[in-house]
Protein backbone atom coordinates (compact mmCIF):
# COMPACT_ATOMS: atom_id res chain seq x y z
CA UNK A 1 0.00 0.00 0.00
CA UNK A 2 1.08 3.57 -0.56
CA UNK A 3 0.86 6.00 2.35
CA UNK A 4 -0.77 9.20 1.15
CA UNK A 5 -1.25 12.41 3.13
CA UNK A 6 -4.35 14.44 2.24
CA UNK A 7 -4.34 17.90 3.77
CA UNK A 8 -6.00 21.30 3.59
CA UNK A 9 -3.03 23.59 4.19
CA UNK A 10 -2.47 27.34 4.44
CA UNK A 11 0.26 29.26 2.64
CA UNK A 12 2.29 29.23 5.86
CA UNK A 13 1.96 25.49 6.28
CA UNK A 14 -0.79 25.31 8.92
CA UNK A 15 -3.21 22.36 8.85
CA UNK A 16 -5.00 22.91 12.18
CA UNK A 17 -8.81 22.83 12.41
CA UNK A 18 -9.78 23.26 8.76
CA UNK A 19 -13.31 21.99 9.34
CA UNK A 20 -14.89 23.97 12.16
CA UNK A 21 -14.41 26.42 15.03
CA UNK A 22 -14.36 23.79 17.79
CA UNK A 23 -12.41 21.16 15.89
CA UNK A 24 -9.04 21.91 17.50
CA UNK A 25 -8.42 25.00 19.63
CA UNK A 26 -5.06 23.88 21.03
CA UNK A 27 -2.68 26.77 21.55
CA UNK A 28 -5.57 29.23 21.44
CA UNK A 29 -6.12 28.62 17.73
CA UNK A 30 -9.02 30.89 16.76
CA UNK A 31 -9.43 30.25 13.02
CA UNK A 32 -11.24 26.90 13.01
CA UNK A 33 -13.13 26.36 9.75
CA UNK A 34 -10.80 28.69 7.88
CA UNK A 35 -11.05 26.65 4.66
CA UNK A 36 -14.79 27.10 4.11
CA UNK A 37 -14.71 30.36 2.07
CA UNK A 38 -12.34 28.76 -0.43
CA UNK A 39 -14.06 25.43 -1.07
CA UNK A 40 -14.79 24.83 -4.76
CA UNK A 41 -17.28 21.95 -5.09
CA UNK A 42 -16.51 21.24 -8.73
CA UNK A 43 -12.71 21.14 -8.67
CA UNK A 44 -12.03 20.21 -5.05
CA UNK A 45 -15.05 17.91 -4.78
CA UNK A 46 -13.99 16.20 -7.98
CA UNK A 47 -10.45 15.72 -6.69
CA UNK A 48 -11.72 14.26 -3.43
CA UNK A 49 -13.95 11.81 -5.30
CA UNK A 50 -11.09 10.78 -7.59
CA UNK A 51 -8.76 10.23 -4.64
CA UNK A 52 -11.42 8.26 -2.76
CA UNK A 53 -11.74 5.85 -5.68
CA UNK A 54 -8.13 4.70 -5.16
CA UNK A 55 -8.34 4.49 -1.35
CA UNK A 56 -8.36 1.09 0.32
CA UNK A 57 -8.10 2.37 3.91
CA UNK A 58 -7.94 5.56 5.99
CA UNK A 59 -5.50 6.24 8.82
CA UNK A 60 -6.19 8.79 11.56
CA UNK A 61 -4.84 10.22 14.77
CA UNK A 62 -7.27 10.14 17.69
CA UNK A 63 -8.53 13.73 17.53
CA UNK A 64 -9.22 13.69 13.80
CA UNK A 65 -10.85 10.26 14.01
CA UNK A 66 -13.18 11.44 16.78
CA UNK A 67 -14.19 14.52 14.78
CA UNK A 68 -14.84 12.42 11.67
CA UNK A 69 -16.67 9.71 13.61
CA UNK A 70 -19.03 12.34 15.01
CA UNK A 71 -19.78 13.86 11.61
CA UNK A 72 -19.83 11.33 8.78
CA UNK A 73 -22.37 8.70 9.94
CA UNK A 74 -25.06 11.41 9.92
CA UNK A 75 -24.38 12.11 6.24
CA UNK A 76 -25.14 8.62 4.94
CA UNK A 77 -26.67 8.60 1.46
CA UNK A 78 -24.13 10.94 -0.11
CA UNK A 79 -21.58 8.98 -2.23
CA UNK A 80 -18.53 10.47 -0.51
CA UNK A 81 -20.09 10.01 2.93
CA UNK A 82 -20.91 6.40 2.10
CA UNK A 83 -17.28 5.89 1.11
CA UNK A 84 -16.07 7.43 4.37
CA UNK A 85 -18.43 5.29 6.41
CA UNK A 86 -17.75 2.04 4.56
CA UNK A 87 -14.00 2.07 3.92
CA UNK A 88 -11.58 0.38 6.33
CA UNK A 89 -10.29 2.79 8.97
CA UNK A 90 -7.39 2.72 11.43
CA UNK A 91 -6.97 5.06 14.38
CA UNK A 92 -3.72 5.51 16.31
CA UNK A 93 -4.41 6.18 19.97
CA UNK A 94 -3.05 5.59 23.43
CA UNK A 95 -6.36 6.39 25.12
CA UNK A 96 -9.16 4.88 23.01
CA UNK A 97 -10.31 1.33 23.70
CA UNK A 98 -12.09 -1.18 21.48
CA UNK A 99 -15.43 -0.17 23.00
CA UNK A 100 -14.88 3.42 21.79
CA UNK A 101 -14.67 2.42 18.13
CA UNK A 102 -18.25 3.27 17.27
CA UNK A 103 -17.53 4.33 13.67
CA UNK A 104 -18.14 1.38 11.35
CA UNK A 105 -15.12 -0.60 10.15
CA UNK A 106 -12.55 1.02 12.48
CA UNK A 107 -9.56 -0.84 13.94
CA UNK A 108 -7.35 0.45 16.76
CA UNK A 109 -3.57 0.81 16.44
CA UNK A 110 -2.08 1.28 19.94
CA UNK A 111 0.16 4.35 20.01
CA UNK A 112 3.17 2.38 21.22
CA UNK A 113 2.93 0.03 18.23
CA UNK A 114 2.02 2.65 15.63
CA UNK A 115 5.13 2.80 13.46
CA UNK A 116 5.58 -0.97 13.41
CA UNK A 117 1.96 -1.61 12.48
CA UNK A 118 1.90 1.18 9.88
CA UNK A 119 5.02 -0.25 8.27
CA UNK A 120 3.26 -3.64 8.05
CA UNK A 121 0.22 -2.01 6.45
CA UNK A 122 2.48 -0.24 3.95
CA UNK A 123 4.09 -3.56 3.01
CA UNK A 124 0.71 -5.28 2.53
CA UNK A 125 -1.04 -5.67 -0.81
CA UNK A 126 -3.38 -2.83 -1.64
CA UNK A 127 -3.72 0.63 -3.08
CA UNK A 128 -3.75 3.83 -1.01
CA UNK A 129 -3.65 4.12 2.77
CA UNK A 130 -4.72 7.73 3.21
CA UNK A 131 -4.03 9.95 6.23
CA UNK A 132 -6.59 12.74 6.51
CA UNK A 133 -5.73 15.67 8.77
CA UNK A 134 -4.05 14.15 11.84
CA UNK A 135 -1.20 16.68 11.91
CA UNK A 136 0.97 15.01 14.55
CA UNK A 137 0.68 11.58 12.93
CA UNK A 138 1.30 12.99 9.45
CA UNK A 139 4.39 14.86 10.66
CA UNK A 140 5.75 11.69 12.27
CA UNK A 141 5.24 9.68 9.09
CA UNK A 142 7.06 12.34 7.08
CA UNK A 143 9.92 12.35 9.58
CA UNK A 144 10.16 8.55 9.30
CA UNK A 145 10.19 8.67 5.46
CA UNK A 146 7.00 6.63 5.25
CA UNK A 147 5.04 9.00 3.00
CA UNK A 148 4.74 8.13 -0.68
CA UNK A 149 2.46 10.94 -1.81
CA UNK A 150 1.24 14.36 -0.68
CA UNK A 151 -2.19 15.61 -1.78
CA UNK A 152 -2.34 19.23 -0.76
CA UNK A 153 -5.17 21.70 -1.13
CA UNK A 154 -3.19 24.89 -0.64
CA UNK A 155 -5.47 27.69 0.51
CA UNK A 156 -4.83 31.39 -0.24
CA UNK A 157 -4.59 32.27 3.43
CA UNK A 158 -1.85 32.95 5.99
CA UNK A 159 -2.90 31.95 9.51
CA UNK A 160 0.10 33.22 11.42
CA UNK A 161 0.37 30.19 13.70
CA UNK A 162 -1.04 26.77 14.43
CA UNK A 163 -0.14 23.14 13.90
CA UNK A 164 2.04 22.65 10.86
CA UNK A 165 2.43 19.65 8.61
CA UNK A 166 6.13 19.40 7.93
CA UNK A 167 8.91 18.29 10.29
CA UNK A 168 11.41 20.93 11.35
CA UNK A 169 14.36 18.57 11.65
CA UNK A 170 16.69 20.00 9.04
CA UNK A 171 16.31 17.00 6.72
CA UNK A 172 15.97 17.56 2.97
CA UNK A 173 13.14 15.56 1.41
CA UNK A 174 12.31 15.96 -2.27
CA UNK A 175 9.04 15.29 -4.06
CA UNK A 176 8.02 15.36 -7.70
CA UNK A 177 4.95 17.26 -8.89
CA UNK A 178 2.49 14.72 -10.31
CA UNK A 179 -0.50 16.98 -10.99
CA UNK A 180 -1.79 20.45 -10.28
CA UNK A 181 -4.95 22.46 -10.85
CA UNK A 182 -6.15 25.83 -9.56
CA UNK A 183 -9.70 26.62 -8.52
CA UNK A 184 -11.62 29.80 -9.10
CA UNK A 185 -11.41 30.45 -5.36
CA UNK A 186 -7.61 30.56 -5.46
CA UNK A 187 -6.92 27.07 -4.09
CA UNK A 188 -3.98 25.17 -5.55
CA UNK A 189 -4.78 21.43 -5.66
CA UNK A 190 -1.42 19.69 -6.01
CA UNK A 191 -0.19 16.11 -5.84
CA UNK A 192 3.46 15.40 -5.08
CA UNK A 193 5.15 11.98 -5.05
CA UNK A 194 8.43 10.74 -3.68
CA UNK A 195 10.87 10.01 -6.51
CA UNK A 196 11.49 6.34 -7.25
CA UNK A 197 14.39 5.16 -5.15
CA UNK A 198 14.07 7.92 -2.55
CA UNK A 199 14.73 6.85 1.03
CA UNK A 200 11.68 5.07 2.37
CA UNK A 201 9.71 5.38 -0.88
CA UNK A 202 7.62 2.47 -2.07
CA UNK A 203 9.70 0.07 -4.09
CA UNK A 204 13.00 1.55 -2.89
Amino acid sequence: MRIVLGEFISLDGVVQAPGGPEEDTDGGFAHGGWTHPFFDPEVMGGALAEWAAATDALLFGRRTWQAMAAAWPERAGDPFADHMNGVAKYVVSGTLGESDLTWHNTALIPAGEALAQIRKLREAEGRDLVVMGSAALARTLLAEDLVDELRLMIMPAVLGGGKRLFPEDGVLRTFELASTVATGTGVHVATYRRPAGAAGSAGA
